[in-house]
């Protein structure tokens, strides 16, 4: 299979998973890297071995088809446009934009030039969610009806770039929350509606290395919980936040008519991955079912171009992204309207990797 010639817009700490990361599969060539910041991209095209140039010589060059999008959030929707208008393919880092209106303007822009765009997180791709999911498939729980998901913290407020998130396109929901809200859908299918309470209950925090200021403004609702109700009726209790000092609650739990799953964490690849059935005293660990169980980021992007060579649809999708996103700005837009949100896009469930892959392949083909 052609491998794709892939071009990086930004270098900053999330590029490192991606340069080595993609490294693992055939298919993927990163051929140029670009940042704002001149010296961090020569930083990282030195340690990779790849070619240094400008934004503006990603787009235009002929041989780049994809456009790998690890700028900042606020940045995403412009990088994505021009690539798109450079006829170029694009995969973002999530979230998938700050507002609905710049994501859905991606969406109709790709349409328009019958181009793929493809999105973060695809960690449902590894080798825990994706044995959850064959779990559930299988019907070791029966019905899936209810559950829960947890990504609590007092959230990364002595990181060096702390501030960055407590601003807009940050908080616990925009920066944690895609895994999460991801692996929900992965796991259950869409979202129908989202009711919620959100707020914030400091305009400052203090904290952070010498290195950023030690008091920088919240911008965002740092604790927002809720409930999602899905397409196929289940009902799923949502809590993230950057207001909590410690807890002992599983990340994700779903609970069915025959038994509970125990989900491990969506923002990693691998298990634990546990069950508990009527006449277990315990959960059981179950063996992971599927690959990329360690450090896999970059299969979501290489499906991308998989699905390009094949002729099919591709599982880290444009429309899962939008979807997700939708269902996160719902949090805050419920608690402001004091009322439940119906979720207006619908996207398909991804579909399950195959079983039996070998390391570098996303496809049975």
């Amino acid at each position: 299979m052609k491998p794709a010639k892939i071009g990086v817009i930004g270098c900053g700490m999330i590029s490192d998973h991606y340069f080595k990361a993609a490294k693992r599969f055939p298919v993927l060539d990163i051929a140029a890297c670009a940042d704002l910041d001149a010296e961090l991209a020569r930083t990282k095209g030195e340690l990779y071995g790849v070619r240094v140039v400008s934004c503006d010589e990603i787009y235009a060059d002929p041989e780049i088809e994809v456009v790998l999008n690890l700028t900042p959030p606020k940045a995403h929707n412009a990088v994505a446009k021009a690539a798109l208008l450079a006829g170029k393919h694009t995969y973002s880092e999530k979230p998938f934009g700050v507002d609905l209106a710049e994501a859905e303007e991606i969406m109709r822009l790709a349409s328009e030039k019958h181009l793929a765009v493809g999105c973060a997180p695809d960690t449902f791709l590894g080798g825990g969610q994706q044995t959850a999911r064959k779990l559930i498939d299988d019907g070791w729980i029966g019905k899936p009806v209810a559950g829960t998901a947890m990504v609590m913290s007092r959230g990364p407020e002595d990181f060096a770039h702390a501030p960055f998130f407590f601003d807009k396109g940050g908080g616990p929901m925009l920066d944690l929350g895609p895994y999460y809200i991801t692996s929900l859908v992965n796991l259950l299918g869409p979202v129908a509606s989202v009711s919620a309470e959100t707020d914030k209950f400091s305009d400052h925090r203090t904290g952070g290395p010498d290195t950023v200021p030690r008091v920088y403004p919240v911008n965002v609702d740092t604790h927002q919980a809720g409930t999602l109700r899905f397409k196929n009726g289940a009902v799923v209790t949502v809590i993230a936040s950057f207001e909590v000092r410690y807890h002992g609650h599983s990340p994700i739990e779903i609970y069915g008519s025959e038994g509970s799953l125990a989900v491990p964490n969506p923002n990693t690849f691998g298990g634990p991955v546990k069950l508990f059935r009527p006449g277990y005293e315990e959960w059981k660990e179950i063996p992971l079912s599927h690959i990329y169980d360690q450090k896999s980021r970059s299969v979501g992007l290489a499906d991308m171009v998989t699905s390009l060579r094949e002729g099919r649809s591709f599982r880290a999708s444009g429309e899962l992204a939008y979807h997700v996103l939708e269902v996160m700005l719902a949090f805050t837009e419920s608690s402001r309207l004091g009322r439940r949100v119906e979720i207006k896009s619908r996207c398909e469930r991804p579909a399950p990797l195959p079983l039996g892959l070998r390391d570098g392949e996303v496809s049975a083909n």
